[in-house]
């Protein structure tokens, strides 16, 4: 039973999940709309190499899901890297840490809103996409919650469509398995720059540690969780990967405006279109609606320590939400949805989500064994990883996420140098 304080409202969170409900999390966090969005932008860096790009996503989402699981266990409250950075490493980082959350979920709240569009109406896919903003937006200020039943049945919606999409490929007469053969035009930078945009379409299961108030005996559950649905997610996505390639070729996938969709059409199951873009629509609703309630709740968090404005650790009087929060995120994601193309929001999300997780790399190195430490080659590969990872994206995205940090980093001394 939760602990109460003395007027007796509830000062922890019900602990309710088991292993299965936190593996669901994470599939629904991760085997989502990024699936459909990261495939083409990574097939332009990688080109016939997208599969490698993919496999050192995987690794590097596997040391980070590991250090997360380990610090998780450890501390078991809501927050995720930015309580461990703070514990762990000191204010500073954690501070880093949360802000990095903050802008490249934000940005990847954009990149789902441009799913939507492209996949619901590719002719007008900004307009519809600063219009799903607003709506979810609204919904959450009433106070619109998440709730398992509707993660298992988007990820029951998401996976039957990626299945019907393998198995229109897999048997189509225009697959050619040549056309997974390494080419020769790719290079280093490319793969790794592939990888980073790859990451994008893992960056989920870190949901599962944030919600380590709710999970019985976290210690056990988180680290058996995080990796079993990492590895479920690896799997559906080397499927994914696979038949897009093989339908459409290199090349045909990286013009893709929407990739699945090409796929079934080509693979002559053009009957499928309509559920493919159905299923991508779904799917990034509900990331989008999960995205955007833990970007204001962060906010909220750093509001209240006073990293942010304080002004937006407000919460509403009648509907219990932190309302400011959640139009300050509103308003600042409609925008960039309305603006931005879609690559440009997937490069600058996974810049800096992998920030993110080179902190918590950083903060599970200073576990002890006694502490559940993970081998000492993990934390040093998530680290080295999300770090390279991080400054090969394009140019652009890298310009833009450094800028913001720096921005972050003046916000957080400003606020240190003046007097108490």
């Amino acid at each position: 039973m939760s602990e109460t304080t003395p007027a007796g409202t509830p000062s922890e969170l019900h602990r309710s999940l088991g292993v299965t409900d936190a593996v669901m999390i994470g599939l629904g966090a991760m085997i989502g709309a990024g699936i459909f969005a990261a495939l083409a932008p990574a097939a332009r860096s990688a080109g016939s190499w997208l599969l490698v790009g993919l496999a050192v996503a995987a690794v590097v989402a596997y040391c980070n899901a590991t250090s997360s699981a380990r610090l998780a266990a450890r501390y078991p409250s809501s927050g995720g890297t930015y309580v461990y950075g703070r514990e762990r490493l000191g204010e500073f980082w954690g501070y880093l840490a949360g802000w990095c959350f903050v802008v490249g979920k934000t940005a990847s709240c954009a990149a789902m809103a441009l799913t939507v569009g492209t996949y619901a109406w590719p002719q007008h896919a900004h307009a519809v996409a600063a219009g799903a903003v607003v709506a979810l937006t609204m919904l959450n200020y009433r106070g619109i919650q998440k709730s398992a039943l509707l993660t298992r049945a988007i990820v029951a919606v998401v996976l039957a469509v990626l299945a019907a999409v393998v198995v229109a490929a897999f048997t189509a007469e225009s697959a050619d398995l040549a056309r997974l053969e390494f080419g020769a035009d790719v290079t280093v930078l490319g793969v790794l720059q592939a990888a980073g945009l790859l990451f994008f379409a893992f960056a989920g299961y870190a949901r599962i540690a944030t919600l380590g108030e709710e999970v019985r005996d976290p210690a056990r559950t988180i680290p058996r969780a995080i990796p079993t649905a990492l590895a479920i997610t690896l799997a559906v996505y080397a499927l994914v990967v696979v038949a897009a390639l093989i339908v459409l070729g290199p090349q045909g996938l990286a013009r893709a405006g929407a990739p699945l969709s090409d796929v079934v059409r080509v693979a002559g199951a053009g009957w499928l279109d309509p559920v493919v873009r159905i299923g991508a629509v779904v799917a990034a609703l509900g990331s989008l609606l999960a995205l955007i309630l833990g970007v204001s709740r962060t906010t909220l968090a750093m509001a209240r320590d006073r990293h942010l404005p304080h002004a937006l650790a407000a919460i509403h009087p009648r509907f219990a939400v932190p309302h400011r929060a959640e139009l300050a995120v509103g308003v600042i994601v409609a925008v960039a949805a309305a603006t931005t193309d879609i690559r440009a929001a997937i490069g600058f999300s996974s810049f800096g989500v992998l920030l993110y997780y080179a902190v918590a790399n950083a903060a599970a190195w200073t576990l002890s064994p006694a502490e559940g430490r993970p081998p000492r080659w993990v934390p040093v590969i998530g680290l080295l990883g999300c770090l390279v990872l991080a400054c090969t994206l394009p140019v652009t995205s890298v310009l833009a996420g450094a800028g913001v940090v720096a921005l972050g980093i003046v916000i957080y001394a400003a606020r240190r140098s003046r007097p108490a």
